[in-house]
Parts: structure tokens; C-alpha cells; sequence
């Protein structure tokens, strides 16, 4: 399992688990929606920075195999001068 699954997995947790701690809890209502609300605002940017981390590791990935790829055509097939 990746980590990246993983890391996930354990932040869904966290955030159901949140919100049922908070659903259970002794509060108004309006308060109760109010926390729910925070947290989920808090859940969704986790969520995303996880998400851009995640983009900008395959774009690097990416460009590193676009590099080597690059460089071993290079050997295979230098480049002619034509004169």
C-alpha cells in the first residue's frame, strides 16, 4: 500500500472521527453545525494540499524519466552534423 493511500486513510479517519466526537457531544445545534462546518473546511484543505503534493511528485517523477529517456536517445542516436 502506498504511503500516500495511507496518509489518506488516516486523515479520512481523523476527520470522521472529529465529526462524530462533535455529532455525540453535549451542544446546540447551531454550535454543533458550526464545528462541523470548521472542520470540514479544515479536512478539505488537508485533503487538498495532499492532492498538490502528490501532483508536484509526479511532475517531478516525470520530468526526471523525460530526462533519462532524453539523455539514453542521445547516447543511442547522437546527432548529426551536417557540413
Amino acid at each position: 500500500m502506498s504511503t500516500e493511500k495511507v496518509l489518506i486513510g488516516v486523515l479520512a479517519g481523523v476527520a470522521a472521527g472529529a465529526i462524530l466526537g462533535i455529532l455525540f457531544a453535549p451542544a446546540k445545534g447551531s454550535d454543533t453545525r458550526k464545528k462541523i462546518s470548521r472542520k470540514s473546511a479544515d479536512f478539505t484543505d488537508a485533503i487538498k494540499d495532499k492532492f498538490d503534493d502528490l501532483i508536484e511528485t509526479i511532475s517531478e517523477k516525470f520530468e526526471s524519466v523525460k530526462e533519462d529517456v532524453s539523455e539514453m536517445t542521445d547516447k543511442e542516436h547522437p546527432k548529426t552534423e551536417k557540413v
